[in-house]
C-alpha cells in the first residue's frame, strides 16, 4: 500500500490510525523515536504551562534569531494551517518538506499504533533534529508527564503560569496540574518558572530530580513604569527596555521567563543586550491579544480558560472607552464555559455565539444558553445574544451592526480565532463608512 501523497492525506491517515484522539502515554513515542534514531546536537528548550506558552516560545525564538542564531520551533495548535506548527527561521515549514518525515515515522512505527499528535510530533521533531539549526524550541501540548514532547530530553525547561485547564486529565487543583507539568524537568538542567505564585509541587519535584530551579522573584525579576522596564537575574541586568510587541500586562512575565531561559544557556548560546531588545520589539504571535486596526477595532485572543479570559478582560478594560463591545464567542464543551462567560459578561453588550467544527465543541445554542444564564444581573441590563453557524459568519454579523467607535472581540478557542482568519487577517470598515 502506497504512502499518502499530500500533507492533508497524511493528517487524515494519522487521524484514522488510533481509536482515541488522546491516549496519554510516552511509551509509544519513546519507542518510535528510538527506532528513528532521533538525536539533538544543539540546545533544546522545552516550554510547558497553562497560559503563556506560545508567547514565551515566540519571544525566545525572536530574541535568538535577532542574535543571529538559526532557530527551529515546534508550536501548537495552529490557527489556520498545520504547517504553522513547525517554524524554521521564523517562517512556517513548507508542507512538502514534512512529507519525508511522515514517511519515516510510518516506516519506523511498524505495528505501533500512534495517535495523530504522537505521529505528527515525531515527524516534526525528526525534521528539526536534522535541520541546520543552533537552537530548538519545543512547546508542550498538554500537561508534561505524558505529552509526546517529554519523550525528548531538554537542556532548559520553562514552566509558565499554572491554572485550571484540562482538569479531567491533569487534576482538579493547581498543585496536581503543576506536578504533571514539572515532569519536563531534567536532573542538573535549569528549569525556569515564570508563575509568580508557583505551586509547591514544582519546587518539590525540582528538588527530587535535582533540577536547577529558577523562580521569578528569587532568581530573576523585572520592574517597570509606563515607559520602560528592566530585567535582572543571575549575573545579568537589562535596563531601559521597551515593552514587548505582544500586548497585555501578563506579557512581562512571559518575557522575563524567555530572557531567563536564554541566560541559563548563555555558555552555549551567548545573547547580547541588543538582541534581547530587538527580539522583544519585533516578536509576533497572531491571536494573543492582537489588536487589528479598523473601524470598529478588532481584538483577537485565543483565551480559552478562566485565567486567560480574566487576563483578556483586564487588557480590554485598559484599552480605553468604547461605546459598545461585541463578542464573537466559540468554545469547547469540556472547558469551564460558564467561567469564561462570567469573566467577560461585565464588558460585553452583544454576544455572537458560534458553533465550531470539532465534535467536542459546544454548539451556538448551548453557548447562548450559558451566556444568558451567566449574564443575569449585568449592570446595564441583559446583553443581546445571537447564534451563528461559524466564526466567520458571526464576525460578519457583528461588523454589520457595530458602530465605527465600537470594538469586536473574538475569543474562546483557537478554532474561533482561526475561523475568522482563514481567508487572511480581517480588516473591518463600518458599513456607513465604506
Amino acid at each position: 500500500m502506497s504512502n499518502p501523497a499530500t500533507l492533508d492525506d497524511w493528517l487524515a491517515h494519522c487521524a484514522a490510525m488510533h481509536p482515541k484522539t488522546m491516549d496519554l502515554s510516552l511509551e509509544r513515542t519513546v519507542e518510535v523515536a528510538r527506532r528513528l534514531g532521533i538525536q539533538f546536537t544543539v540546545p533544546v528548550i522545552t516550554v510547558a504551562g497553562t497560559n503563556g506558552k506560545g508567547s514565551t516560545c515566540a519571544m525566545i525564538d525572536s530574541i535568538a534569531r535577532c542574535a543571529g542564531y538559526r532557530v527551529g520551533l515546534y508550536q501548537k495548535p495552529e490557527l489556520v494551517h498545520f504547517t504553522e506548527r513547525c517554524r524554521l527561521g521564523g517562517a512556517p515549514v513548507a508542507a512538502a518538506d514534512l512529507l519525508p518525515h511522515f514517511a519515516a515515522v510510518e516506516a519506523a512505527r511498524g505495528g505501533t499504533t500512534l495517535t495523530q499528535f504522537e505521529f505528527t510530533t515525531l515527524a516534526i521533531v525528526r525534521l528539526l533534529s536534522m535541520a541546520e539549526l543552533d537552537l530548538i524550541i519545543l512547546e508542550v501540548g498538554l500537561g508534561g508527564r505524558y505529552d509526546s514532547v517529554n519523550a525528548f530530553d531538554t537542556d532548559c525547561a520553562v514552566i509558565t503560569s499554572i491554572a485550571l485547564d484540562h482538569t479531567e486529565w491533569l487534576g482538579s487543583d493547581r498543585e496536581s496540574i503543576a506536578a504533571e507539568k514539572a515532569q519536563i524537568m531534567r536532573a542538573g538542567r535549569p528549569c525556569i518558572v515564570s508563575d509568580p505564585l508557583p505551586p509547591a509541587s514544582l519546587q518539590a519535584h525540582a528538588q527530587a530530580v535535582g533540577a536547577d530551579l529558577w523562580l521569578i522573584g528569587r532568581d530573576y525579576n523585572h520592574a517597570g513604569d509606563r515607559q520602560q522596564w528592566s530585567w535582572s537575574g543571575r549575573g545579568r541586568r537589562y535596563h531601559g527596555m521597551s515593552y514587548p510587541a505582544l500586548r497585555g500586562a501578563n506579557q512581562l512575565l512571559n518575557a522575563s521567563g524567555a530572557i531567563a531561559a536564554l541566560i541559563a544557556l548563555r555558555d552555549r548560546l551567548p545573547i547580547n543586550a541588543q538582541a534581547v531588545r530587538t527580539g522583544l520589539a519585533l516578536v509576533e504571535l497572531p491571536g494573543r491579544f492582537q489588536i487589528v486596526p479598523g473601524q470598529p477595532a478588532l481584538v483577537l485572543d485565543v483565551a480559552h480558560n478562566p485565567q486567560a479570559v480574566g487576563a483578556l478582560a483586564l487588557n480590554l478594560d485598559a484599552m480605553g472607552f468604547f461605546p459598545r463591545t461585541h463578542a464573537v464567542f466559540g468554545a469547547m464543551r469540556d472547558k469551564d464555559v460558564a467561567g469564561l462567560v462570567r469573566a467577560m459578561a461585565p464588558l460585553v453588550d452583544t454576544w455572537h455565539c458560534c458553533s465550531l467544527p470539532p465534535p467536542r465543541a459546544a454548539t451556538a445554542e448551548e453557548l447562548a444558553t450559558l451566556v444568558t444564564e451567566h449574564s443575569a444581573g449585568r449592570l446595564g441590563g441583559p446583553p443581546e445574544v445571537h447564534r451563528h453557524a461559524g466564526p466567520a459568519t458571526a464576525l460578519q454579523a457583528a461588523a454589520a451592526v457595530a458602530d465605527p467607535a465600537d470594538r469586536i472581540v473574538v475569543f474562546g478557542s483557537f478554532h474561533t480565532v482561526g475561523g475568522v482568519m482563514r481567508d487572511g487577517l480581517p480588516r473591518l470598515s463600518a458599513p456607513h463608512l465604506g
